[in-house]
């Protein structure tokens, strides 16, 4: 296809590998979870959120941060220093009195009118500073407040600036300056060997690492300049903050056209610079180093997953080695709200793709077997012979291991090894063989007694982590499914009647005692109710009435 410019060239190939998804192209889907802060400018009284997606929306974002625990503790640790907002826009506008956390100083309430705009705008500024990380400046103007609040005789308040100062005196201690030109920039370090890479991205704002982004590929088909110019589009397509300067490892061939494409997305000039000596070279190798180190890391990490996966095959003379492992687990609460999941992992790791969740259609009352037998017939029934699992492992003993047999023969499914994991059991004081028996346990075909492994094998922590993850998947969908069913309302069941429309006439009303013995005209007094609405909830109630 012939475009007019380069750049239009570079956007239609990235809408094209998003469409065909090709084999060996870089995959950065686990960068999905990575969070940066927001301000909400140009809010009144901006409050402070984790978000995954950089609009131009007028808003100051900080970030990315690649671990989530980490961007989580910081948000906790700025709401202690000061104290902004945290409620929705909604619950700020209609607020009649102030909400718990103004009670125990983590709100300012500046929803009840308990300070004005322009003290506010203070501590927003120390906010900014402080994830700026310009923290003398912070200093000062917090020392400022400090003085301001102890000349007025609010000694308390005084002391909880000088607290607050104490905290951001200790953190300034454990930042380390990277850049001596107090820069903001992203630096890619790239380590290959044939036919896999391991990436290492530094975020550097004003002149301290942040944060640090990992990443390993393997079945690599593009040249080196084609491998990097393909991780800096995906990198930067899902939203990054985008920094005035990019620090490569080489030239890339699309150079120009990447940096226009770069400056669209951030609205202002970005530049990629391939440093040569100094300061930025230094920090490219650094870069660099982290990169071959994590690539050295996964290497064994996956040489030691194979070994595992190997042992598997050993121990439950398997036919073949379980590349892909899948797993079902019923929950459920004495037969009530019964659902199923379907876990997969590949080579040892999760495969979020192949996840499913099964709610429970043609079983009533306590009948684990019955269960399982639905959810294995409903999986199996549809997957092609491609798609079908090395190994299938279900959660339980010898009678959900018949089951699946069972299962297999009907779809007359060959090929596929099948074994079950029977929960350990906790004991008291035991003989040796009872104790025996109350550690996990697999059952196989055609073998009576059930076959221990050792308390330290891998083979055994690999398949408990594979049990356990199809556990807590049916756990967390059956709580879903409860919690849905425990906050319905009689409101739910009349057709046109949304979650709006019940919030709008509870609200209201007060009740649905009051909402049954309602005129037309009474109902069509709430907003957003229409006449075919009104007709709708007086004929429901007359029907259940009679």
């Amino acid at each position: 296809l012939v475009t007019d410019t380069e750049k239009e060239a570079l956007i239609l190939e990235n809408n094209l590998i998003k469409k065909h998804r090709p084999k060996y192209n870089i995959d950065l889907k686990d960068d999905k979870t990575h969070f940066s802060l927001k301000l909400t400018f140009p809010d009144k009284f901006p409050k402070l959120i984790l978000i995954r997606n950089v609009k131009k929306d007028g808003a100051r974002y900080f970030g990315p941060y690649s671990s989530s625990q980490a961007v989580r503790e910081t948000l906790k640790s700025i709401h202690y220093l000061f104290p902004l907002r945290t409620c929705r826009n909604s619950e700020f506008k209609n607020r009649t009195r102030p909400c718990l956390n103004f009670q125990i100083g983590k709100c300012l309430a500046p929803c009840m009118g308990k300070i004005g705009e322009e003290e506010y705008q203070e501590y927003v500024k120390g906010v900014t500073l402080f994830l700026e990380k310009k923290n003398r400046e912070l200093l000062k103007l917090l020392k400022a407040m400090m003085e301001q609040e102890s000349e007025q005789l609010k000694f308390e308040e005084a002391a909880r600036l000088r607290d607050r100062i104490a905290s951001i005196e200790k953190t300034i201690e454990k930042q380390k300056i990277v850049s001596s030109d107090m820069s903001n920039r992203d630096i890619f370090g790239i380590f290959r060997r044939e036919y896999s890479a391991g990436a290492a991205i530094f975020f550097i704002r004003e002149g301290k690492l942040l944060d640090i982004n990992l990443f390993h590929f393997s079945n690599l088909s593009q040249s080196d300049e084609e491998m990097l110019s393909s991780l800096i589009h995906q990198f930067y397509e899902k939203g990054k903050f985008i920094p005035r300067e990019v620090i490569i490892p080489f030239p890339i061939e699309d150079k120009t056209a990447t940096e226009e494409w770069l400056g669209e997305q951030a609205g202002k000039k970005v530049f990629i610079v391939v440093p040569m000596r100094g300061e930025k070279l230094g920090l490219l190798k650094m870069a660099e180093k982290n990169a071959k180190q994590y690539y050295l890391l996964k290497q064994k990490k996956d040489l030691l997953d194979k070994k595992t996966l190997g042992m598997i095959k050993n121990v439950f003379n398997l036919r073949r080695l379980p590349l892909k492992i899948a797993c079902v687990d019923i929950s459920n609460i004495k037969g009530e709200m019964a659902t199923g999941s379907l876990v997969s992992f590949v080579e040892g790791k999760p495969d979020k793709k192949g996840y499913r969740h099964y709610k429970i259609k043609t079983v009533s009352g306590i009948d684990d077997y019955g269960m399982m037998h639905e959810v294995l017939m409903r999986y199996l029934s549809k997957l092609p012979p491609e798609g079908l699992p090395d190994l299938l492992l279900v959660d339980g003993g010898k009678g959900q291991l018949n089951v699946a047999l069972s299962v297999l023969k009907e779809l007359k499914i060959e090929g596929v090894d099948t074994i079950s994991l029977a929960k350990a059991e906790k004991g008291g004081r035991l003989s040796r063989v009872q104790k025996k028996l109350m550690e996990e346990r697999f059952f196989l075909p055609r073998r009576k007694e059930p076959l221990f492994l050792p308390k330290n094998s891998a083979a055994l922590f690999l398949l408990q982590r594979v049990r356990d993850e199809s556990h807590r998947f049916a756990i967390s969908y059956h709580r879903k499914l409860r919690k849905k069913r425990d906050y319905m309302s009689v409101l739910d069941r009349i057709p046109g009647i949304g979650p709006i429309k019940k919030k709008e006439l509870i609200k209201r009303f007060g009740s649905i005692e009051k909402i049954k013995g309602l005129s037309k005209e009474e109902i069509l007094s709430v907003p957003k109710i229409s006449r075919n609405d009104a007709g709708e909830l007086i004929n429901f109630f007359r029907q259940k009435q009679q």
